[in-house]
């Protein structure tokens, strides 16, 4: 029981610096973190400052594995080129008719934003 309980709280500590290191590549705010992961901007900025950590039941967890799949996926596509992955995600994007930043902000966009960066990660 004491290992689960070290798996857990080792991937809550992994995923939050995950996710705090993303936030920081792509100069999003607390607000616009607490957005894409479901949380408050409080509790963001907790988050970022390592005050508090990602439930692994929660839905914030999840949206963090998905933001990190959506960076892990970009930084594939474009060779670890945070400047351009910012880019990317700021301009209108025809397929996906609006910004990827702004679609993020729901669970539904983040996974559908992940999906199609994805469909082009495979077709490399």
């Amino acid at each position: 029981m004491v290992a689960l309980a070290n798996s857990k709280r080792d991937k809550s500590e992994v995923l939050t610096a995950a996710i705090t290191r993303i936030a920081d590549l792509w100069s999003l705010s607390n607000g616009k973190l607490g957005a894409i992961l479901g949380v408050s901007m409080a509790t963001a900025s907790r988050l970022r400052s390592g005050q508090a950590r990602l439930d692994p039941t929660s839905k914030s967890f999840e949206a963090g594995q998905f933001l990190l799949r959506l960076f892990r996926s970009l930084d594939a596509l474009l060779g670890s080129d945070d400047t351009a992955a910012k880019q990317w995600l700021a301009t209108e994007n025809l397929d996906l008719g609006a910004r990827p930043i702004e679609l993020i902000n729901t669970m539904r966009g983040l996974i559908e934003v992940c999906d199609y960066v994805d469909f082009y990660r495979a077709r490399v």
